[in-house]
């Protein structure tokens, strides 16, 4: 099948945590809405509006898209055309088993992304602070055989690198932890090792390989994170889809440069200044816990200024 025509999804996971309900439920099941900790912090759930400018950023550079799955926790956004065909909302319940409600986990939701009824066998992943910032064909995220292009930020020491801050007890990051979570338990059922860690950007997956490595592949593992409400520092990061992809030859391994793609750090100073001298193809603004409110009050102003022109995605 060539790669132009294919049927590609884009899915995204959006949360607004604002909302006074979800804000209850949280508050009920952890005692905390936020903590400002790596795992727990108000950039995991605060809503900056984003998500309406990643819609434009599709329409615009991305249109070949077919269906926009949105998976929320009993949320809508109030700006959003549901009229729209093209648009699907999913809540956690329609694709996470019980056991796993109510989940507070964006890795453990990532999960159960195959799950999604409708979902084509060809998709993308997506964060709602992930956008295109230039026009981009299929081909960018699938190769000529329909294997998802794999992107990795280049990390030549590896899991070198993990167990020498192990020896000078420097604890890894949350996030970096199931990252090597990931990656040892691709080295422990294949052989091979992946030294790359993720763009943290926009990701293309076959849902057929997502779908067997889940529920045949890592069963065991998943079930005993399943239960992870919270993220904690024995998750597993969905990277492990890409490193399974590539370990079974149904993948194709590109490194990554900030030309392609491009993280701005929120709390730095010019967003703008940023993307200009890259001018990358994708770009992801990053919230976490040193960002401040002031920080975040520039985000709008920003992606209205790249993205001025209303969707029709959007009422």
């Amino acid at each position: 099948m060539s790669n132009q025509r294919m049927e590609i999804d884009l899915v995204y996971l959006w949360v607004d945590g604002s909302d006074p309900k979800w804000q209850a439920k949280k508050r009920a099941f952890t005692g905390a809405i936020s903590d400002n900790s790596e795992v727990n912090n108000k950039g995991r759930y605060i809503n900056n509006d984003e998500l309406r400018y990643a819609l434009r950023s599709v329409e615009k550079h991305a249109p070949w898209i077919q269906r926009i799955f949105i998976v929320t926790d009993n949320q809508r956004p109030e700006w959003l055309n549901t009229d729209d065909p093209r648009i699907h909302i999913v809540d956690h319940a329609d694709i996470m088993p019980p056991e796993a409600l109510p989940c507070f986990n964006s890795i453990v939701i990532e999960h159960f992304l195959y799950r999604i009824p409708g979902l084509s066998e060809y998709f993308l992943f997506a964060n709602d602070d992930m956008f295109f910032n230039a026009d981009v064909t299929p081909a960018f995220f699938f190769g000529k055989d329909g294997y998802p292009i794999v992107r990795l930020q280049r990390k030549p020491l590896g899991k070198w690198r993990y167990r020498w801050k192990r020896l000078i007890n420097k604890p890894l990051s949350n996030y970096r932890n199931t990252v090597a979570n990931a990656s040892r338990l691709v080295e422990e059922k294949f052989g091979k090792y992946y030294p790359g860690v993720p763009h943290h950007n926009i990701d293309a997956y076959r849902k057929s390989d997502y779908q067997t490595a889940v529920e045949d592949v890592f069963d065991k593992e998943i079930e005993t994170v399943m239960s992870h409400h919270v993220r904690h520092e024995d998750d597993i990061l969905r990277v492990i889809y890409l490193y399974y992809g590539l370990a079974i030859g149904r993948g194709h391994l590109k490194h990554v440069t900030r030309k392609e793609s491009l993280t701005i750090d929120l709390n730095k100073p010019d967003y703008r200044k940023r993307l200009l001298h890259f001018q990358p193809q994708l770009f992801c603004l990053n919230d976490n816990q040193y960002v401040s409110d002031s920080d975040r009050r520039r985000i709008k102003p920003f992606l209205q200024s790249v993205f001025p022109k209303k969707s029709t995605y959007e009422k």
